[in-house]
């Protein structure tokens, strides 16, 4: 736990994947707590002309964007924590990713822990085994 799934505007780059990577992952055991060996993260990547805001692509705007969606347990962090969170990553892809539009996304969706696990067990499991 958890899992993020991360897109991204424009051509593949996996040494900005790994510098996304390595920043998203510190900033999840950092702020929200969660431990290192079990933060999965995947890249989509999205070409500029597909990707659309206010009715123009990113390439008419000469922008890059993000969406970011990590899912995590519910009732494990604050409202404040996941406030935190979402604007530390703001800020971090801002410094990552040029020209990154302000309408990108980060979603921490609060998922039950009877339902949301891995390795075959629910986080609720989990919990009252542990």
């Amino acid at each position: 736990m958890p899992h993020i799934a991360i897109q991204l505007s424009g051509p593949r780059n996996a040494q900005r994947q790994q510098q996304i990577s390595e920043t998203i992952a510190r900033l999840t055991q950092d702020i929200l707590g969660k431990r290192p060996e079990v933060i999965a993260i995947t890249f989509t990547q999205v070409a500029v002309q597909d990707w659309w805001i206010a009715g123009k692509t990113l390439e008419d705007l000469g922008q890059s964007a993000f969406q970011l969606d990590i899912s995590i347990t519910d009732e494990t962090n604050t409202k404040a924590e996941k406030a935190r969170y979402l604007q530390a990553v703001y800020d971090a892809m801002a410094a990552l990713h040029p020209q990154l539009h302000p309408v990108s996304y980060v979603h921490v969706i609060d998922a039950r822990a009877a339902a949301y696990g891995y390795g075959g067990k629910t986080q609720e499991y989990r919990y009252h085994q542990g």
